[in-house]
């Protein structure tokens, strides 16, 4: 990955700068991941309360719940589910710069709610991160290729060999209690993503 703003990418300067990045990223994704626990025994502790911070879909009341309902999940095996990919996945992305790894994560909670509010059945109450986690699985997938960085090619081969099963079965509108419309969306919000937020390199010469 490329050293951190203001570093030139080479010597032990910028073998600092990667490690200081790593342990920041690692510190925010341990951080967010110790938030949602935590956000889910309140939850429990207070009778499922929480829960109404999910969106539902097309009551523009509901649009106020868009970033909300990322943070929301439906029960311990919920947030259990999603804490591992979302703790890789997004120490991946975060490696490649923290300003630009929370304007991705912003991007996909807000097209990802958006897009669920829009498009969900009726009656149904859609919380959780795993639109997140399928964003920023679709923006690892793509921003390596966008940018023509080998590392980044390399980590989209990686995850796809990991995790590409299922994240074809979460796209999958069979599956019950799963939102598959909140999953294509953010699959495809970090795809856009990937794309709007892509580093250029500068010009030789």
């Amino acid at each position: 990955m490329a050293a951190i703003d203001g570093g030139t990418g080479t010597g032990p300067g910028a073998t600092v700068s990667r490690g200081g990045r790593a342990r920041l990223a690692g510190k925010l994704m341990l951080g967010w991941v110790a938030l949602l626990w935590a956000l889910e025994v309140a939850d429990v502790l207070a009778g499922n309360s929480l829960d109404r911070f999910g969106v539902m879909p097309r009551d523009p009341g509901e649009l106020v719940d868009v970033v909300p309902s990322a943070f929301v999940h439906f029960g311990f095996a919920h947030v259990a589910a999603n804490t591992v990919p979302l703790l890789v996945l997004g120490f991946l992305a975060a490696l490649g710069g923290i300003r630009r790894f929370l304007a991705v994560c912003a991007l996909i909670v807000v097209a990802d709610g958006v897009g669920v509010w829009l498009i969900s059945p009726a009656g149904v109450n859609t919380a959780g991160v795993s639109g997140v986690i399928f964003g920023l699985f679709g923006f690892l997938l793509v921003s390596g290729f966008v940018e023509r960085r080998p590392l980044g090619v390399l980590v989209a081969v990686l995850i796809t060999a990991v995790w590409g099963g299922s994240v074809l079965a979460g796209l999958s509108p069979n599956q019950t209690g799963v939102s598959w419309q909140g999953h294509l969306i953010g699959l495809l919000a970090g795809v856009a993503a990937a794309f709007l937020l892509a580093r250029r390199r500068p010009a030789d010469g």
